[in-house]
């Protein structure tokens, strides 16, 4: 059986706990879109983890960890983040990397730099990993799939001439940059070759393989439905689609394996990066919420930077639940919320003098205002408890009317940052 666990909103809702608590029941777990510019963090015995590019499920010896074709996969950061699971003494997980999958360069790292440098306040708030321009290069084919560096080396050079073509002028054009060698392209992607070696494979056939014996299958996806390319807020967007719908482009499998989506919803609101936010809170409120949220604070775990904050906004969750096809949610950060008196929740926007209870696009968007509707806080901690009807009324209330408003059931609710801190309903 195949279930995805995708986000709701702009990211961050706290997909890498989920994907960890249900990878108990799972067989295998892939990673099947997205690169290096989000992070999923995870809290467990061995302490607390911000997993970029390794798939959530590296924690559970009996589980296969895949790298799907989908992903923007970094050479660099999956050796660094191997390193660093050995170092704080996590076994060795078993990963296999799709030889399908494509390679973040150096040089698509510098070209997100120099174009965010070039757009100044214009800028799109990239977390300059290289995505953008490594999607580009892909659906331009002058990206290097994986399998390339296990091929001839004489095709190898030929198509990294073709593609510094291209990449010099530019650099030198627009950018007025140093131009790249081809000998330091090729050295590079040797490297790459001799540190990927243990661990790529034909995953198509092992995943196909695996549904054909009846395996369960988490598919894991990185950022919500608000960053998707095509549904979310273009163009403060990542470059990749970011729904469960595209688990089976970027795993591999028939879409109609797909039996489950979890989508994960944040009981507040939080986004990193730039784009329309419609329930944004700002200054002491902001600031409180920030330093309370999380597991240690709203902050990137890519980048640092400080989150944005805002309430719990239904109409871009109802809306996010539809784009991934929600069969059930994951209600996550709850516990965050003690300290207030009253909850504030978006349950509308005003367009133009308008109520309305859709979320629009982009350029309708940018005009929204959010209409707010108070709830009555709990006031206490909520730590701890591990049944439901243990919660205090005002929590329950606060979940019952996200439900109703989301129109797809909460079965799952966090009430903390460690695997054991989860209510099932």
């Amino acid at each position: 059986m195949v279930k995805a666990i995708v986000g709701a909103n702009w990211g961050d809702e706290g997909k890498g706990k989920i994907t960890d608590v249900l990878a108990n029941d799972s067989d295998i777990v892939i990673r099947f879109q997205g690169g290096a510019n989000a992070g999923h963090t995870i809290v467990n015995e061995y302490g607390k983890f911000a997993l970029h590019q390794l798939p959530s499920g590296v924690f559970h010896q009996n589980i296969t960890n895949i790298i799907g074709n989908g992903v923007a996969f970094s050479v660099e950061n999956f050796v660094k983040e191997i390193a660093d699971l050995e170092s704080r003494g996590v076994p060795k997980p078993k990963i296999i990397i799709s030889d399908r999958a494509q390679i973040v360069m150096p040089y698509h790292v510098a070209f997100d730099c120099y174009e965010e440098e070039r757009l100044g306040k214009n800028s799109f708030g990239s977390t300059k990993s290289g995505i953008a321009p490594f999607y580009s290069d892909k659906y331009s084919k002058i990206g290097f799939q994986i399998n390339e560096l296990y091929d001839d080396p004489d095709s190898l050079r030929e198509k990294i001439k073709h593609a510094l073509g291209i990449k010099n002028a530019i650099l030198k054009n627009l950018y007025n940059k140093p131009e790249i060698t081809e000998e330091e392209v090729f050295d590079k992607l040797m490297e790459y070759k001799e540190a990927l070696a243990p661990y790529v494979g034909d995953t198509f056939e092992f995943i196909h393989n695996a549904l054909k014996d009846g395996k369960n299958i988490l598919l894991e996806g990185q950022l919500g439905s608000l960053k998707d390319t095509d549904f979310g807020i273009y163009p403060m967007v990542t470059s990749s689609n970011t729904i469960a719908g595209y688990g089976a482009v970027g795993a591999g499998i028939p879409p109609y394996e797909i039996k489950e989506v979890i989508t994960v919803v944040k009981a507040y609101s939080s986004a990193v990066g730039a784009g329309e936010f419609v329930s944004e809170i700002f200054g002491e409120e902001a600031d409180e919420l920030r330093r309370r949220g999380g597991d240690g604070g709203e902050f990137g775990a890519t980048t640092g930077r400080p989150r944005r904050m805002g309430w719990l906004d239904l109409v871009a969750t109802r809306y996010g639940c539809k784009v991934q096809g929600a069969t059930q949610v994951a209600f996550t950060v709850l516990d965050v919320l003690g300290y207030l008196d009253e909850i504030p929740v978006c349950v509308g926007y005003e367009l133009d003098g308008e109520v309305i209870d859709y979320f629009p696009s982009t350029t309708k968007l940018k005009r929204c205002k959010p209409i707010l509707k108070k709830l009555k806080g709990w006031k206490c901690s909520i730590s701890g408890i591990k049944e439901y009807d243990k919660l205090p009324k005002e929590c329950r209330d606060y979940i019952e009317f996200a439900e109703e408003q989301i129109g797809v059931p909460i079965k799952i609710v966090s009430n903390g940052p460690s695997r054991n801190d989860i209510i099932y309903r």
